[in-house]
């Protein structure tokens, strides 16, 4: 190990543990050129169960036969940033990094800023899958690298072999990349274990290259499972959380169960304001997720499918008014204009409580249906309405992430200046459509509705999400086309209930419940 590459990762540990820290991603690495690599099947998994006790040799069973299967990839990336060498102390990463450390709304110190070219450097984690050379990584060890290169276990500490990745997935954070160098001797290969298995309190282990300390074995226990883990804005994946020591270099390695077989991919741990290492909260992929992608990934392609709508969770206290007998289902926030679903004929304010004939549990459940199912397919969706239940035919789309990373950064609040309020008793105030406010908020000339002008902190429309510039359209089933028609409908609704509120924003039809106080 190289002196720059230890003075690099501890530098950074230093530097991270002295500021305010949210979510840390435990690597940050880079991405490649794209891959015609051939399609295979997805790789066979024990699924029988784990049964028996543990003995003074099982871990070190376990690490001495998965070991060798294990690799560090190193990275490099030109990225066009601000020099940031008198804050990491020389060799360090760039602003993406430190968005990944810092989370949203995270502030990084000032310092003097000068914009440059440099190479990026970091290090990860990574397992061989097959004897040909492909190994499972996550997505941001290798997002926006233009080298990588593999060091085996047992080969001296300078013996690279160069890599490429052939596909990669930011919704799962997983990606797979491909040894264009191989060695003379046969690859080793790791085996699939079931994650559906897991549960809290099994062992676990994990493998990797923390800090650039290369194939550290750490020991563990399942601390829960189905955790929502956002890996790309505005959509998470469920993973599953361990205290096994994962740190930075981690990313990427096997979580393994007590057998030697692999049940995640490491990929963050969550860490406090003082410490920028493991503190017994880390995050792995669930195997089985990204098992099920791999003919995909080695297609260089991931597919999924999407219907175009936003969705909840379904308050308590709102069960009731929507003419549930429980919370299960998912709240229809917003339609997108033209969607699958637009053109289906789904609504702001609908419930979803069937998909394709299954029942849909909640907002998370559907997701995953939707997600799994092709494009083009026709889908019969079960809505309840109004109390009502219809059914619903929508045509899946296709899920174009970048594309609705743009949509989400092209809105954007809007400031209104009404010419006259009226207080709706839900902690908001309201006030006509003006042609200054038209004008504002870009409406059509024929506009109607009440517009939300204010928003108390603390008060129930804040907890909902109503924010200043909302328009709000109905009111449950009624019109609303001014402030006394908006004060009228929320003042029939009684102290404790719910209103079902369709409000415009930023020109997306969208519903919201609010619980009157």
């Amino acid at each position: 190990m190289s002196n720059r590459k230890t003075t690099f990762f501890y530098a950074l540990l230093i530097a991270v543990a002295s500021l305010a820290v949210g979510m840390v991603i435990a690597s940050r690495l880079g991405l490649s050129p794209e891959s015609g690599a051939q399609t295979i099947a997805a790789p066979p998994y024990n699924s029988a169960p784990i049964t028996g006790g543990l003995t003074a040799t099982t871990f070190r069973d376990v690490a001495k036969a998965v070991t060798p299967a294990v690799v560090n990839i190193r990275t490099e990336s030109r990225q066009r940033t601000q020099d940031l060498s008198e804050f990491f102390g020389g060799g360090g990463q760039s602003d993406d990094l430190l968005q990944r450390f810092f989370g949203q709304g995270g502030q990084a110190p000032q310092r003097q800023q000068r914009p440059r070219e440099q190479v990026v450097q970091a290090a990860g984690t990574g397992f061989i899958i097959d004897k040909a050379g492909f190994i499972l990584t996550n997505n941001h060890v290798v997002d926006g690298a233009t080298k990588i290169e593999v060091s085996l276990y047992g080969e001296d500490a300078d013996q690279e072999y160069a890599a490429r990745v052939v596909g990669r997935d930011p919704l799962t954070d997983s990606a797979l990349i491909e040894l264009t160098e191989k060695p003379k001797h046969p690859l080793p290969e790791i085996k699939f274990g079931d994650s559906s298995q897991m549960q809290p309190g099994d062992w676990v282990m994990a493998i990797g290259n923390p800090f650039n300390l290369a194939h550290t074995v750490s020991v563990g226990v399942i601390s829960a499972l189905e955790r929502p883990f956002p890996t790309t804005e505005g959509r998470s994946t469920q993973v599953l959380q361990t205290d096994a020591a994962i740190n930075p270099g981690n990313s990427g390695g096997p979580l393994l169960n007590i057998r030697g077989e692999v049940i995640g991919i490491n990929s963050a741990i969550y860490t406090d304001s003082q410490q920028a290492g493991n503190i017994g909260i880390g995050f792995a992929i669930p195997i089985n997720t990204v098992r099920e992608l791999l003919p995909q990934l080695r297609l260089g392609k991931i597919t999924r499918g999407m219907i175009g709508v936003s969705i909840g969770t379904i308050p308590q206290n709102a069960v009731a008014a929507l003419g549930l007998k429980n919370r299960e289902g998912a709240l229809v926030s917003m339609v997108i204009p033209g969607g699958p679903s637009a053109k289906a004929g789904i609504e702001p304010g609908d419930v979803i409580i069937q998909f394709n004939g299954k029942a849909v549990k909640d907002r998370d459940a559907l997701v995953s249906m939707v997600i799994s199912t092709p494009p083009n397919t026709m889908v019969p969706v079960r809505v309840l309405r109004d109390k009502e239940e219809k059914t619903l035919t929508v045509r899946i789309g296709e899920l174009d992430l970048q594309a609705e990373q743009a949509a989400r950064n092209a809105g954007g609040g809007n400031d209104t200046q009404p010419q006259q309020e009226a207080s709706s008793g839900f902690g908001m105030s309201l006030s006509n459509i003006t042609p200054d406010v038209a004008r504002r908020l870009r409406l059509g000339d024929n506009a109607r509705g009440a517009v939300v002008v204010d928003v108390e902190q603390g008060s129930s429309a804040a907890r909902a999400g109503m924010m200043a510039g909302d328009v709000i359209t109905r009111v449950g089933r009624a019109p609303i086309g001014n402030v006394a028609d908006a004060s009228r409908e929320l003042g029939r609704i009684p102290s404790g209930g719910t209103a079902i509120l369709r409000v415009l924003r930023n020109g997306q039809d969208t519903a919201v419940v609010v619980t009157k106080e």
